[in-house]
Parts: structure tokens; sequence; C-alpha cells
């Protein structure tokens, strides 16, 4: 097998980084598997359930993530929201805009340009207050859907960043309020074997949480 595929919980970073050196979806799965040479080929943010993928031989590693450079891979996330009315008429929406980081380096802003970020927005379920949307990324920013659906008016539930920077607590998370936001499916053309590749994340986000 080339590829490992996991289905990350929320609060779990990727790699290890500050306080959460041991704690990592990549240790968890190398003593789970045995196999000392994973590592991964895109990331997503700790605070971001869902599907991550990880190389098993470092002489392919950089097929895979070229994939992610020239945007050949699909990927869909699923997020839970404010229902708005008024954006409702307007969707299914490509929402586009260019990204940069701020001053304060946890956050991402939009600025004046050429856009060099898009998502495919859709409401997918209807929960009053909340809604269920599937998000369809073009482009991989930083942060890019917390971005879109803040600027959009509907920014992701339990969100600690937008549009409220939250001030910071390592110690003091509270695990009954994760991020409403998962990765929810990958698809791409394997560039080892040459066969379609199609997984899914089997986490659901709770709507009335």
């Amino acid at each position: 097998e080339h590829i490992v595929v996991a289905d990350k919980p929320h609060f779990l970073p990727v790699t290890p980084s500050g306080l959460y050196l041991q704690q990592t979806a990549l240790n968890r799965l190398k003593k789970q598997t045995g196999i000392q040479t994973l590592s991964p080929i895109h990331r997503i943010d700790r605070d971001t359930a869902g599907l991550v993928i990880f190389s098993v031989n470092p002489n392919e590693r950089a097929q895979y993530q070229n994939l992610f450079r020239d945007r050949l891979v699909q990927k869909v996330y699923e997020a839970i929201a404010p229902y708005s009315e008024v954006l409702a008429k307007r969707l299914p929406v490509t929402y586009r805009s260019r990204l940069q980081e701020s001053e304060h380096f946890l956050q991402m802003e939009e600025v004046a340009g050429e856009p060099n970020t898009d998502t495919l927005v859709e409401i997918t379920e209807i929960s009053k207050p909340w809604a269920r949307y599937r998000l369809t990324p073009g482009s991989g920013k930083k942060h890019q859907l917390r971005c879109h659906l803040n600027a959009l008016g509907i920014p992701i539930k339990y969100d600690q960043i937008y549009p409220t920077l939250t001030p910071y607590q390592e110690y003091e998370l509270d695990f009954s309020k994760p991020l409403q936001l998962l990765a929810k499916e990958i698809a791409f053309i394997d560039p080892i074997a040459g066969n379609q590749r199609h997984f899914v994340s089997q986490k659901m986000l709770n709507l009335n949480m």
C-alpha cells in the first residue's frame, strides 16, 4: 500500500507542534501501523476533524504532494454555521477573495486584489437557527473555509478565531465545543497505482449539538 488515510478527531494536530509533541495523528498512526516512514502529504487544522492522507514511502511522497499543489484533488468539507435566509436564496455560490496573513499570526484576512481563493458553498440541511453546509474549495489557503463563511456572515459554529480571536488557553480547551468543520471527502487519481481513489469520513457533525 502506498498511502494510509486517517479520520482525525477534533483537537488532534496532524504533526508535532507547540505543546503537542506526542499526541498527534502522525504518532498515533505510527504506533497503530508500525510504519515509521509515514509522513502527511497535506494538513488540516488541529481544530478540524476528518480525513488526512499519509504517504508510506518517502520516495513517493512528492508525487502525492504534487496532486495538492496542482489542484488535482477534489476535497469536500462539511460545516455547521448559522442559517441565513438572505444567503440561502443566493446558494449555491462560489465565493472568491484574496487572503493573506494578518498582523496577528493566527488570523488570515481578506484584502483587495486578484482572488487567490475560491469555495463553492451549498446548503444541505436546515435546522434553524443552524444549517449544514457543503464546502468545495478550489484552492487550499490557510483558514480559507473559515474566512469565507465568516465573510458571508455565517461564521462556523464554535470558531474561536473568526470573527473574533478568543484568548487562547492551551490547557483549558473546551472539548464540548469543537469547531464544527469536517474534512468529509477526498478524491484523486493515484499517481502510483493509477486508479481512482475516493475516501469518505465516517464522522458526522451534529446539526443540533
